[in-house]
């Protein structure tokens, strides 16, 4: 096999990471009060109003509509020629939707410049660490949420799953492009292709009776599933990087965050949910994403059907075994046993042992001579994880990826 370009090492890591912000979340049973305070939030103010009952109005009733007045087809073959931010929106798309789109493109007044441009340069350079975080712990934690994981399952794209995650892919991939954000990056649209996804979910998945029977909410994706998802992304990525001690300068990892900070308001999450800083998304996400995370039986078939998918047939490089250990390490042994990852007698143990070792080795803080032995057997095998991105396999042959709007949910339920 060619050694991954980085476009496919990302590529590859977000493909897992993104399945939480391409799918489906559901309203999130956090605690019984929402406390966390909008002085928080990138806005500094808000209404503090609960986000299990805000969701997206504006483009709910806007996609409610293209759906009940069959353009769905019509407008879905249109967004596939809009791929750059800077592009021009297609011609006969319809006036409502045209203009939604021209406000939903404009990036927040807010947005720093030099902070997307730092965080380019902390992608650069991360981006091996961001292949397992975004997938491992990340895509994977996304199996047991329950929520998300029930909505994933019945709506559209659960389905086909290897077309889902490689769609979901896309903004794992684009946020960690040089270009995201610029004009001839495609950070953008796809956030609102996702925007307008998101919508048609609302309004298509209520109509499930498989859905229904075991949702206890009638509306899905409300403004606090959509930071649920968000917090498995950056949140919790930084987190493990810290967990690693891989160093990072405290501007690239304020960058890293204002990048996502981005993201979150152009997938139409309000300024006054969007944390200001690390210890306030480490302080919302204690209250909105660590008490919901739990089994179901959706979310144990995803987790064995994303392992499935990511392991490496030809050679064994990356086997069901190696990157069920990975997980269960990343995850920890509560949440592995919520998705019945087997456990494994070999590289269980190794990971705990070797893995923080071996990123002190890659960091250069640590001499492979004076590592522990358990490393120096092991550090081919984790090197070929971060080189391989680990879902390599997911990322190829299937592009141009164009995000759209469903028109039904899964047909198989």
């Amino acid at each position: 096999m060619d050694k991954p370009s980085r476009r496919n090492v990302l590529m590859a890591g977000g493909t897992l990471g993104a399945l939480g912000a391409l799918s489906v979340a559901t309203p999130a049973k956090a605690s019984p009060l929402w406390t966390w305070s909008p002085k928080g939030s990138v806005a500094g103010y808000g209404e503090g109003a609960d986000p299990r009952w805000v969701w997206d109005d504006e483009a709910d009733q806007l996609v409610a509509s293209i759906i009940d007045r069959g353009d769905v087809a019509k407008v879905n073959t249109l967004l596939k020629t809009w791929t750059k931010n800077g592009q021009s929106l297609p011609s006969g798309l319809p006036a409502d939707l045209r203009d939604f789109m021209e406000r939903a493109r404009q990036m927040p007044s807010w947005t720093d410049q030099g902070k997307l441009a730092t965080a380019v340069n902390f992608n650069e350079k991360r981006g091996l660490y961001l292949g397992v975080t975004y997938g491992f712990a990340s895509g994977m934690m996304s199996t047991a949420i329950p929520h998300e994981a029930r909505a994933v399952y019945y709506s559209k794209g659960g389905a086909d799953m290897r077309d889902r995650i490689t769609k979901t892919a896309k903004l794992g991939y684009d946020i960690g492009t040089s270009n995201a954000y610029k004009s001839d990056g495609e950070m953008i649209v796809t956030c609102v292709k996702t925007r307008l996804a998101h919508a048609g979910v609302r309004h298509l998945l209520p109509k499930s009776s498989y859905w229904t029977k075991v949702a206890d909410e009638k509306v899905p994706i409300s403004q606090a599933d959509m930071m649920v998802t968000w917090h498995s992304l950056p949140t919790t990525v930084m987190q493990n990087l810290v967990k690693w001690k891989v160093p990072i300068p405290a501007a690239e990892s304020e960058a890293f965050l204002h990048s996502w900070q981005v993201c979150a308001h152009m997938l139409g999450i309000r300024d006054e949910y969007i944390p200001k800083s690390w210890d306030e998304a480490n302080a919302q996400a204690k209250q909105v994403l660590d008490p919901i995370l739990a089994p179901t039986p959706e979310g144990i078939k995803l987790a064995d059907i994303l392992l499935n998918l990511a392991s490496f047939v030809d050679g064994g490089i990356l086997s069901k075994p190696i990157l069920g250990a990975l997980s269960r390490y990343v995850l920890g042994d509560e949440i592995a046993d919520y998705m019945k990852v087997p456990r494994d007698p070999f590289w269980d143990p190794i990971f705990e042992t070797a893995w923080e070792p071996f990123v002190q080795v890659r960091e250069g803080l640590l001499s492979l001579e004076k590592a522990p032995g358990a490393l120096q057997k092991a550090y081919w095998a984790f090197d070929e994880i971060l080189r391989l991105g680990i879902l390599l396999v997911l990322s190829g042959g299937d592009l141009p990826i164009s995000i759209s709007i469903p028109d039904t949910n899964n047909p198989h339920y």
